[in-house]
């Protein structure tokens, strides 16, 4: 009995294992009056778990315990925990620490006031919009770009190329030219290829518009000039007609010609061919033009409702500074907007093909620009402010009833034309169709949305991570709920707001940021042909990537020919049903967009 005894005494009990992981904060930071959320990816469940802030000093700030857990992310993170440390207030610098039986440490982040924080990445943004300048007017930046399609000054007009196949971007005859020449010289490429689209332009421009009216800087004001000088172009009133995309993206091997995407380069390479026509990169250099319809037509009522916001917009910016530039936007807005199709629609016009950008919605595009026509008439002493207005009301009560309703993104305008015909409504709107009520029914719903979405994800995110767009329709329901405290003055959603805002700058599965040079890890290897081309030291500062994305949708992707290999991998945090991948090639989450970018500095800008 004693042997046993002794035998017994002699095993030590089986040491409970430990739990490792990572801590994922918004690497920019919080604001200091801010909910502040942190998670823990833990290998194991670690409820109640001890952690501390700790500043730069290495001093101990706060202590506090992990919460319950949320739900499993993969296989090796199978427990994902939120930390609140809302209680840190202090401006500083601090990390997150765990000892003990959980081993694990955040990167650094600040605590400061919102606008010391987000101001510098709205600047940002506007960086990234600088380098996507076309034609003459190029700011050499940090990717020391150089003038590119100077031909676009004497460009060709083609008629709507028709496609064909399994996904709608197969051309199915040769392109047949209608007129010109044109001079689209200018502009933004839209995304990592260098195609022109005046929706996406007019899009990012509203949002771009809507923050200078609200605090105006002398850089963003400059960009939007540029925008509006392109839109300008794109706009021929005379004749009535709207040119909606310079450049081709699709190539034809049965018709003989190259597209945008076919070829990697720089985009002043373009210039430098010697082609005629017949040869397969004709197109590549004399990039053709394609209108919204035929002159005088009624135009797609997405296109005229948000480029008539862009210019209205515009013309409110202008009204002090320059009277007669805003008179002159206003008069462009109004006759776009009164060439718009309001019946018999059809399919909208976005891009060619419209499998690119598949947009349905177009209530929120008139709601929109009336709405920004009625603001700029009244800043500007014109008569029609009212009837604008009320036309305003009759577009939103038309997108509330509708069916085809979604939260801020390309493919939906109508929280920045709620926030804005709130305000109109509130100085009055004889005949009114809508209240206030209504509108900021239609923003309750939106975010409602999301933080429905929100309560089934682990890192309370508000977008699904399966599908394209997270970060831009992230940043766009951080704005809604800044937009929606304007509107009504309830804060409810603004902590929502603010994870939301969280997960795009690293409190997501991947510890990633998804704003180029913000935090500690951000995208090395966009999807951008220029920013590859000239050389990893080179950031395309600024630009806003796609984000994690549903993992299907990376089977197969091609490497472009001529491009350089950058990769960084994020496989281990990736789930059975979405990834995230640094990756040249990996346009699905790593291609960057002005519509992405604009609707972040927005929220940038919105946040402090």
């Amino acid at each position: 009995m004693v042997s046993s005894l002794l035998l017994a005494t002699a095993v030590p009990a089986a040491a409970t294992p430990a739990v490792s992981g990572e801590v994922r904060v918004d690497q920019v930071g919080y604001g200091i009056g801010e909910t502040k959320h942190a998670y823990l990816l833990g290998t194991a469940a670690a409820d109640g778990a001890k952690f501390s802030v700790v500043d730069e000093r290495g001093r101990t700030v706060y202590r506090g315990q992990a919460g319950a857990g949320l739900g499993g992310w993969n296989a090796r993170y199978p427990a994902v925990h939120q930390l609140d440390v809302s209680a840190v207030k202090f401006p500083g610098t601090y990390r997150i620490e765990f000892s003990g039986a959980v081993r694990a440490k955040s990167p650094s982040f600040r605590i400061a006031p919102a606008r010391s924080l987000f101001a510098p990445l709205a600047r940002a943004n506007n960086e990234f919009f600088q380098a996507q300048r076309d034609g003459q007017d190029v700011i050499p930046g940090r990717l020391d770009r150089k003038p590119s399609h100077l031909a676009d000054r004497s460009a060709t007009v083609y008629a709507p190329p028709k496609f064909v196949g399994e996904g709608g971007d197969e051309i199915a005859e040769p392109l047949q030219p209608i007129g010109g020449p044109v001079d689209v010289e200018g502009g933004w490429f839209d995304a990592g290829d260098f195609v022109k689209f005046t929706s996406n332009s007019a899009y990012s421009l509203a949002e771009m518009g809507y923050v200078l009216r609200e605090r105006y800087d002398p850089a963003l004001a400059d960009e939007v000039r540029f925008g509006l000088n392109w839109l300008d172009k794109m706009w021929d009133a005379k004749s009535g007609t709207l040119y909606a995309q310079v450049g081709i993206g699709t190539g034809s091997e049965e018709f003989g010609f190259l597209g945008d995407h076919d070829v990697w380069r720089e985009p002043q390479d373009d210039d430098a061919l010697q082609v005629e026509p017949g040869d397969e990169k004709y197109f590549v250099k004399h990039r053709p033009v394609f209108p919204a319809g035929p002159a005088g037509a009624p135009i797609s009522p997405n296109l005229a409702g948000r480029v008539s916001a862009a210019f209205a917009l515009g013309a409110q910016v202008e009204a002090w500074r320059n009277p007669s530039l805003a008179r002159h936007y206003l008069r462009e807005a109004a006759s776009l907007f009164a060439q718009a199709k309001t019946t018999g629609v059809g399919e909208l016009v976005t891009a060619f093909p419209h499998a690119y950008y598949p947009e349905s919605s177009w209530l929120d595009d008139m709601e929109l620009g009336a709405t920004q026509l009625a603001l700029a008439a009244r800043k500007l002493g014109d008569p029609r402010a009212n009837d604008w207005a009320r036309q305003a009301t009759q577009w939103a009560k038309a997108y509330l009833a509708s069916d085809d309703k979604s939260t801020l993104n390309l493919y939906d305008t109508s929280a920045l034309a709620h926030a804005d015909l709130a305000d109109v409504l509130r100085r009055g709107v004889p005949g009114a169709q809508v209240k206030v009520s209504d509108l900021a029914g239609d923003l309750r719903r939106q975010l409602d949305a999301g933080v429905r979405t929100a309560s089934a994800n682990p890192f309370r995110t508000g977008v699904e991570v399966t599908e394209f767009d997270a970060a831009t329709k992230s940043f766009g329901l951080s704005a809604t709920a800044r937009l929606y405290q304007g509107v009504t003055g309830d804060s409810k959603y603004h902590a929502f707001g603010v994870q939301q805002r969280n997960f795009t700058l690293g409190a997501n599965a991947w510890g990633v940021s998804l704003v180029v040079g913000a935090g500690t890890s951000f995208p090395q290897c966009p999807h951008h042909q220029a920013a590859n081309l000239a050389g990893s030291t080179k950031l395309l500062y600024g630009a806003v990537v796609n984000g994690p994305n549903g993992a299907g949708n990376f089977a197969d992707l091609p490497f472009p020919a001529g491009a350089k290999e950058c990769t960084k991998s994020y496989e281990s945090f990736d789930s059975p049903e979405s990834r995230y991948f640094d990756d040249l090639a990996s346009w699905p989450s790593n291609e960057p967009a002005i519509d992405f970018t604009s609707t972040a500095l927005l929220a940038f800008t919105l946040a402090g």
